[in-house]
């Protein structure tokens, strides 16, 4: 496998001019600023430099190049597969309530044989997170990694995007299906934040809507332990999100961040489904645990055998911690280069959501976490 990487500003163009010569390219990846979803003709520089290969690509709330992050840019890399295939699909979501029929209509269109991984992106506003990976993992069978996220929009929360057909649209889900024997898909991840506050049940909810805790209106609970900081919700919510677990003595927990608040019904959406009956639990930002969760993503990841040729690290890490970190947001994205194989390029982005396995098996959705897919061949 061989991969390269370039960047986009809206002023100065390509870096590196002329775009990488790559004839033969399988896959191009592309993760940009909100903004771009007006400006096509990047996108077609694309389609033109590399005909044949899959153009797909998501909005962010920052862009990673390496140990580098950015903002309003385009971040792209070119991958060549020597042995291994790519395909991809695209559906349209009008509401979170399709999500689980579009992900089970995506994998659909997918499966087969040497199908080895599933990566994915999604529209970070018009879905259910937890539904879109149920009907993903209701498909594909379990030795398939499935990893991905969900676009973002800065701490705007207004439009996020995914490339459909080589252009920028609203309201899209995409896929990418890797194929055969050689292809080897790692992933890894982890948080950081501490837990805080005593542990609470959620009593009344609907899918990602979370309407009351112990029999409280949830919004006006949750806006208590915020104090001053309510008042710029829902992005101050990126700063306190919630750990969830299926009941107080399930071992597993997952994270869930907030998309939006509604002052009328005093509820919640998340980006992922809150189960009534679940146990919630605030958390807060611990900065070094950050940048070590980041770590521990990298270290988390294996791959069955040692990769011939390039490897390239897909890295998704919550809007959250960009926030939270704040000029110390980079350390995370240095730490995990260099804690993953000597001469790993890596690209990815800031999301609204990311999926992968919780260690291993099938995938969940995680919020404000570092989530990892490394990409290589054997």
């Amino acid at each position: 496998m061989k991969s390269q990487i370039a960047s986009h500003h809206p002023e100065r163009g390509w870096s590196p001019t002329p775009l990488p010569s790559s004839p033969d390219a399988s896959l191009v990846l592309v993760f940009g600023g909100s903004a771009y979803v007006d400006r096509s003709e990047p996108f077609a520089q694309l389609q033109r430099a590399y005909p044949g290969a899959v153009l797909v690509g998501c909005s962010t709330a920052g862009e990673i190049v390496d140990a580098r992050i950015e903002d309003d840019t385009l971040a792209v890399a070119i991958v060549t597969l020597e042995q291994g295939r790519v395909r991809a699909a695209q559906r349209s979501i009008a509401g979170s309530g399709d999500s689980a029929r579009i992900g089970a209509e995506l994998a659909r269109e997918l499966l087969a044989p040497d199908l080895a991984a599933l990566f994915v992106l999604s529209d970070g506003l018009a879905v259910n997170g937890s539904e879109l990976v149920a009907g993903i993992n209701s498909v594909v069978p379990s030795n398939v990694v499935v990893t991905g996220g969900l676009a973002g929009d800065g701490s705007r929360f207004a439009r996020t995007w995914v490339l459909h057909d080589g252009s920028p649209r609203t309201g899209v889900l995409s896929a990418v299906g890797f194929y055969g024997s050689s292809v080897r898909v790692g992933h890894g991840s982890k948080g950081g934040f501490d837990l805080f506050g005593p542990e609470r049940r959620i009593t009344r909810s609907t899918g990602n809507v979370l309407y009351e805790i112990d029999g409280k209106p949830a919004l006006a609970l949750y806006k208590e332990y915020l104090g001053e900081r309510a008042a710029g919700l829902p992005a101050t919510g990126l700063l306190f999100p919630i750990a969830l677990r299926a009941s107080s003595g399930a071992e597993k927990s997952l994270v869930r961040t907030i998309l939006a608040v509604d002052e009328a019904t005093q509820s919640m959406t998340f980006a992922g489904d809150v189960p009534t009956g679940a146990t919630v639990q605030l958390m807060r930002a611990n900065f070094d645990r950050l940048v070590g969760g980041a770590i521990e993503a990298a270290e988390q990841v294996e791959t069955p055998d040692a990769p011939r040729g390039d490897t390239l690290s897909i890295a998704i890490s919550c809007v959250g911690r960009r926030l939270v970190l704040g000029e110390r947001a980079e350390e995370e994205v240095e730490g995990t280069l260099q804690a993953l194989r000597p001469g790993t390029r890596q690209i990815g982005f800031y999301s609204y959501g990311e999926l992968s396995p919780y260690a291993d098996g099938s995938c969940d959705l995680h919020n404000q976490t570092m989530t990892l897919t490394t990409l290589s061949e054997a």
